[in-house]
């Protein structure tokens, strides 16, 4: 990628296509998704953190996950991965590059055993979004404008109601984004852009008091 592409992954502005793909992000197609149930109504973000191997950033290791083309005799924390077939529809890298796997109208395999408002299977009704980090390490600027920028570009495309994070869905199974990722800067920068788009809601965000 030179560099002239990568500002365009980076910049703060995208747009959903009808089918689903984001015109501005960088697309890597992934076999891990299937079809939404009939009528279902996608109306959920779900937020979280990956890493591959564990706290090391970069590399094309997470994209290589979720395209089952992963040497898993790279590194030993890879073996366990072996039987996962996981994908997400978006990634967000620590520079802030926007990377597609699965049309947002299609059914990623992100979420796991999951519920949430008393609907199990988030999966159906939720898009879920990738940060590259940790539970340890703050994100990025870049991530964090990159995210309200997605965000926005995803609100205009589908009644999204609520965001919550993987921890939230998966409560005791699941940790991510963990304590380092700024709810309060997100919501905060969403804020000025819903007040002035009046067919678009004011997402929901997750209770942090």
């Amino acid at each position: 990628m030179n560099r002239s592409d990568m500002t365009d992954m980076r910049q703060r502005h995208f747009h959903l296509a009808v089918d689903g793909w984001c015109d501005n992000a960088q697309h890597v197609p992934s076999p891990n998704c299937d079809a939404r149930p009939e009528g279902v109504s996608i109306d959920l973000l779900v937020i979280h953190n990956i890493s591959l191997p564990p706290a090391q950033f970069g590399g094309a290791f997470i994209a290589e996950l979720f395209t089952n083309s992963l040497n898993y005799d790279a590194h030993p924390y890879f073996d366990q991965l072996r039987p996962l077939r996981v994908s997400a529809h978006f990634l967000i890298r620590r520079d802030g590059v926007l990377m597609q796997f699965v049309s947002a109208n299609d059914r990623a395999w992100h979420a796991g055993v999951s519920s949430f408002g008393g609907r199990e299977r988030c999966n159906d009704f939720s898009i879920g979004i990738e940060l590259e980090g940790t539970d340890v390490d703050p994100f990025t600027d870049f991530q964090y404008e990159t995210l309200a920028a997605l965000t926005r570009a995803l609100q205009s495309r589908y009644q999204l109601m609520h965001v919550a994070g993987h921890e939230h869905i998966a409560p005791g199974r699941k940790t991510d984004p963990g304590p380092c990722f700024d709810w309060h800067r997100y919501q905060c920068a969403l804020h000025p852009h819903e007040s002035s788009l009046s067919s678009i809601c004011a997402l929901r965000f997750p209770n942090m008091t």
